[in-house]
């Protein structure tokens, strides 16, 4: 099999490099069967935070994640507790992808780590891929498909999974707006004037919570992969963040992300080239959140507050990556003007907030 750099990976970062000699000793003694060929790196292109390789060796292929180099907050970027995710969904979610192993063993890639299944597909994000007819009936399917596989996840009986012993239900949306505040003003670097004024929306806004079900919490295009008709969501990837939640804040959080034509140039670009969500024939927020409702039976009459707080919730997270571009924890140029990619979003979660938009 020839060896071709498949269109979502790259070379492997500099200072991003794994010691292969170390880590294909490690994969034999752990995998059963794998050829005698010799291990190859390659690196996804996508993501900020965890550091994410396709590892091959002859015909196997396979996916390490690790957490991303320097110091992390408590907390963040826990392999073990993203491993467990995913082999507890993955009998019940067929597009999380498989489990392999977990390790805790840091002299093998610097840190803990596992691998899983490499899924194989169509990822969509900014553009579509070259050779593909884009119609509105296309991207209204797929607009369609997005929100079926959210309703499908949001439907799952968590008590039948492991993740209610890793989870707090009870007070999720209320403790996740005193947390986020809290995380922002601990990695502020400059005073943003409208951050005051939302922080005390967010506080005094806080809806009564519905029925908590399992979230992704970090739902969008490009952790999304398609089948090759683009008729079916194939995997679906980053399950960091998940957890057993509010439904409510998942949609909120994935409609941060879901961009339309009207938006200002500013959110659309704020965090590069804009989603295809832009494209001609792709919902609107609005009726992406009015299908989710009559698929799932959800009153979603709250959902000016879950977007405002999903708007402050990405400018925090970039906010996070600033701070550790500025301390030196990263040499990452993406990320040296992330401090106004988060000002950008405090003020437009403030505008959400008060109705203009």
């Amino acid at each position: 099999m020839p060896n071709q750099m498949s269109k979502d990976t790259i070379p492997v970062r500099k200072g991003e490099e794994l010691n292969l000699a170390v880590l294909e000793p490690f994969l034999r003694s752990h995998i059963e069967k794998l050829p005698n060929s010799p291990l190859e790196l390659l690196q996804f292109s996508a993501g900020h935070s965890n550091l994410t390789y396709q590892i091959k060796i002859g015909e196997w292929e396979a996916v390490l994640r690790r957490p991303p180099l320097g110091p992390v907050a408590p907390k963040a970027h826990d392999m073990e507790r993203e491993y467990k995710i995913i082999s507890e969904l993955h009998p019940v979610f067929s597009v999380t992808p498989k489990p392999i192993l977990f390790s805790k063993q840091e002299e093998i890639v610097g840190s803990p780590f596992f691998i899983m299944e490499r899924k194989n597909g169509i990822v969509v994000d900014t553009s579509f891929p070259e050779g593909i007819l884009v119609t509105k009936e296309l991207c209204q399917r797929l607009s369609e498909v997005m929100v079926n596989k959210l309703v499908e996840l949001h439907g799952i009986d968590y008590t039948e999974t492991g993740l209610g012993g890793i989870s707090k239900p009870v007070g999720f949306t209320e403790r996740q707006v005193h947390s986020w505040i809290g995380r922002y003003e601990r990695v502020k670097t400059t005073e943003v004037p409208a951050f005051e004024t939302l922080k005390k929306w967010l506080a005094g806004s806080i809806p009564v919570q519905p029925a908590s079900t399992v979230i992704h919490y970090d739902y969008k295009f490009n952790n999304a992969m398609f089948n090759e008709e683009l008729s079916e969501m194939a995997g679906l990837f980053d399950w960091e963040m998940t957890t057993v939640g509010d439904p409510l804040a998942d949609l909120g959080v994935a409609m941060s992300y879901w961009n339309q034509a009207d938006d200002p140039e500013d959110l659309k670009k704020g965090l590069g080239m804009a989603p295809v969500t832009v494209n001609d024939g792709f919902f609107t927020r609005k009726q992406f959140i009015e299908l989710y409702a009559k698929k799932s039976g959800r009153d979603v009459s709250n959902m000016n507050f879950y977007l405002t707080f999903a708007y402050f919730k990405l400018a925090v997270i970039c906010q996070q990556i600033y701070y550790r571009y500025k301390k030196g924890q990263t040499n990452d140029l993406r990320f040296a003007n992330f401090n106004q990619k988060a000002k950008m979003l405090i003020d437009h979660a403030a505008r959400v907030a008060s109705g203009e938009l």
